[in-house]
Parts: structure tokens; sequence; C-alpha cells
């Protein structure tokens, strides 16, 4: 995050300089990885031809001789430290430029805002070393706030000198050259080292240099502007603030800029005491937590109305305004001679007497604390405004997610406008160091050809066909292919408003249409009154207790009625208790109104979990699947699972899922393991213990996979990876790759089998529009050239029908295919596995087995309570390598469940 003056920022890393070897070391060259990513194989041809317009903006390039120089940036204060530079360094770079333009022989330069500048071709000489000098506006005539040691005093001391000014020592060194050539090279398909990624990144600095320069927020290449008109009130006392990806890319069709609408969360700027009324949601100000207050505005900005100046807020004060006391320095007289007195005075009389301000709710609630621990700073509560453009990192409610998308989604024909607006408005070609490469931006859109599949043929009960619509289909008068009966069940209801037996009923009747037998619940299960003020788990407890008191033995399947719809506390303690201490199916409801839609979306998840299949694929069910019909293959679906970004001590979830039953690629089994904090790379796949067993998840798999699949072991294995950028790509490959490989070789296997591995990306800007049409693109539509990569293998696919705002497609990538699926088969097998998802009667728009991955690693997540680890985290941590806690281990499922599709 940046704003020009601000103090914190997470952009694109800087390009480092070349490292320097130890005396003591010997060079050795590194082996080369085992495999890299394969490059494309040709392009599909099935599906109707549609034209399609993206949100890709053709980049031209007329001095391709142009070389970027990297200088490496030091900059030091007057006390010899070395400046981060993170918010101060545009200040002290822009005030460099200003004063030392001519050393430099004028020449523009973008800078990253951290320790890297850049300029088309080379400064006068390799080395600079700079005194720049910036001026800080400190106070106005007769401002300020009382401080520790009475300053600013009632005779106005510190107006005499209004800025304050700052020394900084900037050595500039010459690190690097970087060809704009190797781009050229990336577009024809020859990229053989990271040049032309590194020339990118350069373009894609100048572009944040621009947006830093109109004061824009910047969070990685996204920039946020100051304008009110396009904030979205959230509640809670954050905003979502609309704004503007925007980054170069090389595409087959050449380079392209990628501009798109982008949104992140803000603290709402305005009064403190506003933002506390809507943080706390609460009315009047006599009831805020100060204890939550005081954590929440901890680090925050604000400025105060009385000055107009900037301060970070560090607490609160101990006590009201109206006693909280401070040292004041008086004269007696006007004379400069006259003897200085110190006076105990509160901050409440220091305002309303001495600075004649008029505070009418300050007095009985704590001041903000603007100063530093030895020296606090204290200011009224109602003087003080959150800054805009503040970022808010912490987790989303499902009130507040909600609200986001309601009000910030747009059609596709607003889209199209916002962004060409943008291009237009931006004019980022007009810059002076991509003028200096001859780069010039395209005002349209880019148009592009695509191609729409056909929807696969579903078969459901009575072996009828069914034919999805618009990637849609339902069970009106039609039966579940192959239904559960459930003889042993009960409903328990933790104190929700709900006639659990009138629910119970039209379960049993909506059941019955739908080809589910299910007999009359064993008992209805009321909440003890008494427990309600209970811990979520002792009220969890309770209820077990409730049920081996009332049932004559274990159910197979309790159906549970929550009082919250989402996020409730009950959740994650009752699936814990249910799935891994007793091996009980469970189905949690909350339901607001009871009808045969919601009823029959509840069966899909209760027939699905108890080893029922509600639909299969036509070519499934009659075992054609091209290339997995005749050879045993297994389809794996990961994702590893973070914190929020304000919660750095929360462990990673990481989740595979399985296919079992082959041929059938509809039925999975999951495993699911906690490892370090934000690491992406799953660390459990094999795990080999001292004893020489392998504890690892895919061990679990395939074991389950050889006793579901009549003894036959996968000899192919489709691996659909969710979650991982391209600098990443490698890392899947021959770290979690490998580790799959050695699970099956301690299985005692000396063949392993053939992979494709394939990352599945939704997180990306790239979009697709109708040419001449209003609505999304259509359930099926694929593209495969002109946007994609100059040489690897990737394609865009939208699966499902967008009905609210733009679709965003998934971005397939594949990065081994030793199976060897033509690009048709290949694009048919994950539009089918679209297909497949039991939970719904719609296309998903990525493939199944990446979400239940994703299912699988929030619904184990629940089973421990890691918010407590994060009370004081600040988002920040301080553990290092060395003392690295340990990550709590998640508890394994009941024998019972270990094979069911628990996570749907």
């Amino acid at each position: 995050m940046e704003k020009t003056d601000v103090e914190e920022e997470s952009g694109t890393p800087p390009l480092p300089p070349p490292p320097t070897i130890p005396t003591n070391v010997k060079p050795e060259k590194m082996a080369p990885p085992k495999r890299s990513v394969i490059s494309r194989r040709g392009v599909g041809t099935d599906g109707r031809r549609i034209s399609l317009l993206t949100n890709h903006f053709r980049v031209s390039m007329n001095v391709i001789d142009a070389m970027f120089y990297q200088y490496s940036v030091c900059i030091t204060s007057e006390d010899k430290r070395v400046v981060d530079g993170k918010g101060i360094g545009r200040k002290v770079i822009d005030r460099l430029y200003l004063t030392y333009s001519s050393e430099l022989d004028g020449k523009k330069f973008a800078y990253d805002g951290e320790k890297s500048l850049y300029t088309v071709g080379p400064l006068p000489q390799n080395n600079f070393e700079f005194t720049v000098v910036v001026d800080e506006l400190l106070a106005r005539s007769a401002n300020g706030s009382p401080g520790a040691n009475g300053s600013p005093s009632g005779n106005g001391k510190r107006t005499k000198r209004s800025f304050q000014s700052k020394t900084f020592k900037v050595a500039i060194s010459y690190a690097a050259k970087i060809p704009l050539k190797s781009i050229v090279l990336a577009l024809k398909g020859s990229e053989a080292d990271n040049n032309a990624q590194d020339a990118l990144r350069v373009l894609d600095i100048v572009l944040r240099q621009q947006a830093a320069t109109r004061g824009c927020l910047l969070v990685r290449q996204s920039f946020f502007h100051d304008d009110s008109r396009h904030f979205t009130d959230v509640g809670g006392g954050v905003t979502g603030c609309r704004g503007f990806h925007s980054s170069f890319r090389t595409t087959q069709g050449g380079l392209s800029l990628n501009m798109d609408v982008s949104t992140t969360m803000i603290l709402t700027p305005g009064p403190v005491i506003d933002f506390l009324l809507a943080n706390q949601n609460i009315r009047d100000p006599r009831y805020i937590n100060w204890e939550k207050a005081k954590r929440m505005l901890k680090n925050m900005r604000l400025k105060t109305k009385h000055s107009n100046m900037e301060f970070k807020i560090t607490g609160l004060s101990e006590k009201p305004c109206n006693q909280q006391q401070f040292p004041l320095k008086m004269r007696n007289g006007n004379d400069a001679n006259d003897e200085e007195q110190t006076m105990e005075i509160t901050v409440y009389e220091y305002f309303t007497k001495h600075r004649g301000i008029e505070l009418s709710i300050s007095a009985y609630m704590p001041c903000l604390n603007v100063g530093k621990p030895k020296r606090p700073n204290y200011l009224p509560l109602e003087l003080c405004s959150l800054v805009s453009l503040q970022r808010y990192t912490k987790a989303l409610s499902t009130m507040q997610r909600s609200t986001l998308v309601e009000k910030s989604r747009q059609k596709p024909l607003d889209r199209i406008r916002t962004v060409t607006d943008a291009v237009r408005n931006y004019q980022h070609d007009e810059d002076p160091v991509l003028s200096a490469c001859g780069i010039s931006i395209d005002r349209q859109l880019t148009q592009v050809d695509g191609r729409v599949l056909e929807a696969p043929k579903l078969k459901v009960g009575n072996s009828e066909d069914c034919i999805p619509r618009n990637g849609r289909w339902n069970f009106n008068h039609k039966k579940l292919l192959t239904p559960v009966k459930i003889e042993r069940w009960a409903v328990v209801n933790f104190s929700a408003r709900c006639d659990t037996s009138h629910l119970s009923r039209e379960l049993i009747n909506c059941g019955r249409n739908k080809g589910i037998l299910i007999e009359r619940p064993y008992n209805l299960i009321e909440e003890d009154p008494q427990s309600r003020r209970a811990s979520p788990i002792a009220r969890v407890e309770n209820m077990f207790d409730l049920v081996r008191e009332k049932l004559p033995g274990p159910p197979e399947f309790l159906l549970c009625v929550l009082p919250e719809k989402k996020n409730s506390e009950l959740y994650g303690p009752w699936k814990r208790k249910s799935l891994s201490e007793f091996g009980i199916v469970t189905q949690c409801i909350s339901p607001t109104k009871i009808n045969d839609q919601y009823l029959t979306n509840v069966l899909l998840k209760i027939n699905t979990k108890l080893g029922g299949t509600n639909s299969l694929l036509a070519i499934e069910h009659t075992s054609r699947i091209p290339l997995i019909k005749d050879t045993p293959t297994m389809i794996l679906g990961m994702d590893v699972s973070h914190g929020s970004p304000g919660q750095a001590d929360v462990p990673s979830i990481a989740a595979v899922v399985g296919s079992r039953c082959w041929p059938l690629i509809s039925r999975y089994r999951a495993s699911v393991r906690t490892q370090s904090p934000k690491v992406e790379m799953i660390d459990a796949l094999y795990k080999p213990l001292a004893n020489g067993n392998d504890d690892g998840m895919i061990r679990e798999l395939l074991v389950d996979f050889f006793q579901t699949s009549n003894g036959r072991k996968p000899t192919q294995i489709v691996i659909f990876r969710d979650g991982v950028s391209e600098s990443q790509f490698n890392q899947v490959l021959n770290i979690e790759l490998e580790q799959i490989i050695k699970a099956y070789q301690h299985l005692g296997e000396v063949d392993f089998p053939k992979f494709t591995v394939i990352v599945a990306q939704k997180n990306h800007h790239t979009k697709l529009f109708q040419d001449g049409a209003p609505e999304n693109v259509p359930p099926g539509t694929v593209v495969d050239t002109k946007i994609v990569h100059p040489r690897n293998y990737d394609f865009y696919m939208c699966a499902h029908a967008g009905m609210i705002g733009t679709s965003r497609p998934a971005h397939y990538h594949v990065l081994l295919d030793e199976i060897g699926f033509s690009p048709d088969d290949l694009q048919h097998l994950i539009h089918s596995l679209s297909y497949v998802y039991q939970r719904s009667t719609t296309a998903i728009s990525i493939v199944a087995p990446v979400c239940y991955a994703h299912l699988a690693a929030q619904q184990m997540g629940q089973f421990i309570k890691f918010e407590d680890l994060s009370e004081t985290s600040s988002g920040k941590t301080s553990i290092t390598i060395e003392e690295t806690v340990p990550v709590p281990e998640l508890p394994r499922l009941h024998e019972n469940v270990q094979g069911s599709m628990f996570f749907c």
C-alpha cells in the first residue's frame, strides 16, 4: 500500500542489485530444475464461434533498442541511519530531481518508491551522492496541541518556525541494464531468461509512479483516488474504494495494457467518533468499548479540525478529557524576560479556555494520544477526523462482503465504459519514460475470437437425460441418480426460531419426490434454555449429551438448526465433534423460509454426504470419457487457504481432494492439514515418519482410490492446483509434484503414473465481453488465442452463466501434460468438471475438484479456533525463523466419515 505521503507500501518488488559472493564461498553451478513449464501444443477448434472484446489495450513499441538502466538508491538520514524508502522515499527523490535535474542531464526516471530507479539510457555517471533537504510542515500560527512539555504554549512559541527541514543523503549507483528488446523476444515466444519479466516490471513501475504523483493509494498494480464518488460504505466503519488495475502483459497478439476495475477496502474517512460508532455498531458514544477502540485506532492517521495537521494515533489517554492533565508552561506577563511557570491543566480546560475551542461531547471521553511513549500528546476526540485512503486489511464480515458485492458490481457495458474512459483519461503513454521507449497505447478494447463449447449431457434418476440450458438445470419432476435411504436420524435445534416438526415433515416429503426415502426422525432435540449463555464448545457438548440420552444408538445423520445464517460460533465446534469424535454426517441449516427449492438444495448436500449421487455426466455414466475411460485416472484438486492479511500468525490450511470409484470423476475424498502461516506450497503431500511410514495426504488418497476402484492403481493423475501465481509454477512442478511421486514410490511402486498438471486461477484481471451484445459471455466460452501467453500453454474459460455483474473467466495454465490430451479433449474435460459439482444445479466458474478442496479447507479450518492466536496481532509478525511457533495440528476425521464428501 502506498499513498505519496504514507508510510507503508506493498508494491512491485524492486529488482535487486547483483549479489556479492563472499570470499570464502566457492561458487557452484545449481542443478537445473527437473521439469519446466511446457509450451503450447496447438489450439482447440470445437464449439460455436463468437466475437468477443477483452479489457486488453494494444501497445506499440517504436524504439525497441531502448535500454533501461537500473540504479540502486540508498537514502540515509542525518544520524546516518538508512531510511527504508517507504513513504518518505518519493518525497526525497522528487525533491532530488527538482534540485539536481541538471546534474542528471534532465533525464526523467521511474522510481519504485523503495530502493531502485530506472532511466532510459544511462545517467552521466555510474555513482552519485546528493544532499537533499525536505521541508515538512509542522505548525501554523497559533496552532498546536498540548504535549507533555507544555508546548505549544499559550504564547505561540512554535509559530516562529512553521517548517522543519530534514536533510537526507542519497546515494545512486549503477546496478544493471535491462533491454526493452527482451519483451520483443518474449512476444516471439523465445524468452530464454527473466529479462522480459524485468522489463515489464519497469513498465509497471512507471504506471505506479504516475499514480503516486496523482496522490493515489497504491496496492500492487492497483491505484485508488481520493474521490468520494468511488466510495461504497459497507458498514462497520469500512468503505469500499473503487479504482483501477493496470499492468503490461505479453500476449500472442503483442504487448498489451490490461486495465480493469479494482476495489480495495479503506477505513471510512471522517470524524473519529463516527468511525467508532459505526465500527462497534452502536448509536450512543456512552456505550463505546474503549479497550476495543484502542486496539482498532492504533496506527491510524488523523487530521485535526483546529490546526489541519496530520498525526498517527499511538493510543488513548488513561483518563477522560476533563480529568487528563498535562504540564503547561506559561509566562506571567508579555515580557520575554518574565519567568516561565509550569502548571497542571486538563486537556479539556486547555482547549476550551486557552484555545477558545468549544467542546460539546469530548469531556467524558478519553483523548487520542498522538505522541511518543515518554512524550504523550493528547487531542480531544471531536477535533479529529480519520484521513482518507487508509487501507483496511482485516477480513470482512459476511454482511460487509455481500454489501460490497451488491454495490460494486457492474454490468458488462458499464464496465467497458469505465475501463475505456480510464485509459483515455490516464494517458499513460504521455509519460516521459514511456515516450522515450516509443510506447503508444490504443484507446479501444482488443477484439478476440472465442468458441462456445456445448454443455455436457447429464444423467439423473431413472436413467433420464438432463440437458443443461444456459449453464443451469433442475430436479423439478426428476429424481436423484442414486438416492440414499435415511433411517436413523434426528433434528437438533440450537435455540433457533424454527418449527422443527414442520421442517422434518417438509424435508421427508421433498425427499420422497426426489427419490430419497427418509424415515421419521428418532427425535427433535431442542437445546436446554440453560445452555444458551454457555460457551459454544459447552453448548455443543451439552447437545451431544442430549443426543446420547434421547437416541437408542448412534444416528447415521443429524440435521442441525443454527440460530445464525453465517459465521455461527457453534459451527466449528459442532463439526469437529460430529466429524472427528463421533463420525456422524451432519447438515447445518439456518432456514429463513422453507420451500421446495430450499429443501431440494439441502437434500442435494445430504444425499452427497451420505454417499449418494445427484447426477453424473452422461459420458461418465457410460464410461466414455476420452483418455480416462480405458486407463485408471485419478483427479486431484489442491488448494491452500490463508488467514486474512491482518492475521500473520494464523496457520494456513492445505487441502487435497482425490477422485475415487474410477471411472467416475464426480466423487472425491478430502485430506486436510495445517501448515505454517502464509506458506503457499503444500508441505504434507509426502510426510515420512521415523518408523518408516508415510503420514502424507497423497498416500491416504492413493489408497482410497485403489480400494474404491476395484483394486486398480492410477496410471494417470490429473492435478488441478488453485491459488498459485506464475512465479510459483516451477515450484509446483519441482516441489509439490516431486512429493506426490515420492508418496507413490513409498507404496512400493517402481513405475510412477503420467501426470498432467494444470493451475486454475480466478484472481486475475482479464474480462471477456460479447461484441455487440449487452449480456455476459455465454457459459462454455473459451479463448485460447491472441490474449494468451506467447509461449506457454494457457487459455481462458467461462464455464458458468454470469447472471449479475461481469463474469470473470477462469485462467487455466497447463504446466505439464505427460498424458497427452489434445487441446479440445482437455478443454472438454475441464468444461465437464464444471458440471459435476454436487451441491448445485448450475455449472460453476472453476473445476469442481478445486472448489471441493477449498470447501474442505474452509470447513476443517473451523475445527480449531485460530482467532485466539491473533488477538494482539497487528498484521506483522515479530517471530523469527529460529523461534517459529509450532503449528497446531488439525484433528483427523473419524473413520466412519473419512471417505465421505463431508465438505459438500
